[in-house]
């Protein structure tokens, strides 16, 4: 009987955004207003599809990107945090699911040394085409009228876990560690064992407030943190129950 651990990407394991970091690999390290005003609520994937044409146009190549992604720091405590949980890879699994895109991921947990920890990763699909420009896709459609229409995060979480539960693996609990506006969705689905970790200070822990103000239903606790060092200390208690 394992703990799973779910977890975002951007702002949660890395201390900032993949997308909007490799725009300092662009001339100057900005975008031209007209594609900074293309983007549209919802649809940041196809925004950044123009980002990275726009970038492999201005001849910016994967050697110089990959340098970029892999000099983002990780957030505080998080790389302590990964190297506790391979430790006790015994009581735990271990998956992101996240709206960056699999190239940016795999590139991070690579230079890291950090794919061991994770035993799968939800993300857009991204691929470098014949010409040297990055692509990327949508992860799936969905109904979903919360979430960006590229991204349900509860229906990856659900779908995950239903599908685990077929091959005989059933959770004792899952502990959710993000901080954006789009963890809010998968962490209304968590239940009354399962814990909702949001970052101090961002979108999610902000949101979780007030919807406690609000007195809206939430099953799940909420235990917030600002270092990767504290989520220890709290996996160390839940495993020690």
């Amino acid at each position: 009987m394992k703990i799973l651990l779910v977890f975002d990407f951007d702002n949660t394991i890395i201390d900032d955004n993949s997308d909007t970091w490799i725009v300092q690999c662009a001339p100057e390290k900005k975008l031209p207003i007209e594609l900074q005003d293309s983007y549209k609520k919802g649809f940041w994937t196809e925004f950044m599809g123009r980002v990275f044409k726009y970038l492999g146009d201005e001849g910016v190549r994967e050697d110089e990107m990959k340098r970029a992604m892999i000099s983002m720091p990780f957030t505080p405590g998080m790389v302590e945090l990964l190297n506790f949980i391979r430790e006790n890879k015994n009581k735990f699994d271990c998956i992101i699911i996240s709206d960056s895109n699999s190239v940016f991921i795999d590139w991070v947990l690579e230079a890291a040394s950090f794919h061991d920890v994770f035993d799968k990763v939800f993300t857009n699909p991204a691929a470098f085409d014949s010409s040297g420009h990055l692509t990327v896709e949508k992860y799936h459609t969905h109904s979903c009228t919360r979430c960006p229409q590229n991204l349900c995060k509860n229906v990856v979480l659900v779908e995950f876990v239903g599908e685990q539960l077929q091959q005989g693996v059933n959770y004792t609990r899952i502990v959710y560690i993000g901080d954006g506006g789009n963890d809010v969705c998968p962490v209304t689905f968590l239940k009354k064992n399962d814990v909702a970790m949001p970052r101090k200070g961002y979108a999610l822990q902000k949101t979780l407030y007030r919807m406690c103000q609000n007195l809206e239903p939430m099953e799940s606790s909420v235990v917030s943190w600002s270092s990767g060092v504290e989520i220890i200390s709290y996996l160390q208690f839940l495993i020690k129950e």
